[in-house]
């Protein structure tokens, strides 16, 4: 059997120069394509899928409020830029931003549960279920029997925690927690649903819970002395080690020493 005689050297050249330049060729012509398509009217993102529990965004809404803040075809379109867009929404606590092909966005949403108001009585600022603070508009909410929490910047997270461990200890005698305050010192101060304030003190959250609980045990056979209820109480001081002070109608007594050892 003959073997092929090998190809001259500058055949050989001239073949390896052939694919070299159809090689580059193709690159080019790829490239324009691609070029085409990023600036394609076809590919321009024309609308958005929202996925997730969104009470209130819609597809429509979002689609005049954020798409005209987009920059960008399928192809080109910077979705952690896209994402940072959705968030600025103001009930948008977090956005997931997809490409969905070819001119649509998929997004999945999670907006900002409201559980109390954060800041001076008549701001609009509130926590959400993680203890953040966010600005959306309040008359958006389903109900606004919220409560008013407020602290030092940064502390919202600690003041949502503490309300969520004292409200329970209230909840036998009917009564809730209207407005829990943190202040710069550390001191806790506190609103019932029924006007009374109460000074709760320093400390950590078994502190308070264990001034509380003794609070609650103690106060109906303390009003009742008086012929009053808990809920005429004007305020309520529980910083005392072995008991607390209250105040009804002007007049303020120490509970005696029978009801602080319980």
């Amino acid at each position: 059997m003959r073997t092929a005689a090998p190809l001259p050297l500058d055949v050989r050249l001239m073949n390896g120069v052939a694919t070299w330049l159809f090689v580059v060729a193709g690159l080019l012509v790829l490239g324009a394509l691609l070029g085409w398509a990023a600036r394609s009217p076809v590919f321009a993102i024309k609308g958005v899928s929202v996925t997730g529990d969104v009470k209130h965004y819609n597809a429509i809404t979002l689609r005049a409020n954020v798409m005209p803040r987009l920059q960008g075809t399928f192809f080109t379109l910077d979705v952690t830029t896209a994402r940072e867009v959705f968030e600025t929404m103001p009930w948008v606590r977090q956005a997931i931003v997809r490409r969905d092909f070819p001119n649509r966005l998929k997004v999945q949403l999670q907006e900002h549960q409201a559980v109390a108001f954060w800041g001076e009585d008549g701001t609009s600022s509130m926590v959400n279920s993680y203890g953040e603070v966010f600005e959306a508009n309040a008359g958006e909410l389903d109900h606004d029997d919220l409560p008013r929490l407020s602290g030092p910047d940064g502390q919202s997270a600690q003041v949502l925690a503490m309300y969520q461990t004292l409200q329970p200890s209230l909840d036998p005698m009917d009564l809730t927690l209207e407005a829990l305050e943190l202040s710069p010192r550390g001191g806790w101060q506190a609103r019932l649903n029924t006007g009374t304030r109460v000074e709760l003190g320093s400390g950590g959250a078994p502190d308070l819970l264990a001034r509380m609980d003794r609070f609650v045990k103690t106060v109906t056979q303390v009003t009742a002395r008086y012929q009053r209820t808990p809920e005429q109480l004007a305020s309520v001081d529980l910083r005392h080690t072995d008991g607390y002070a209250i105040r009804l109608d002007g007049v303020t007594t120490l509970d005696s020493p029978d009801i602080k050892k319980q």
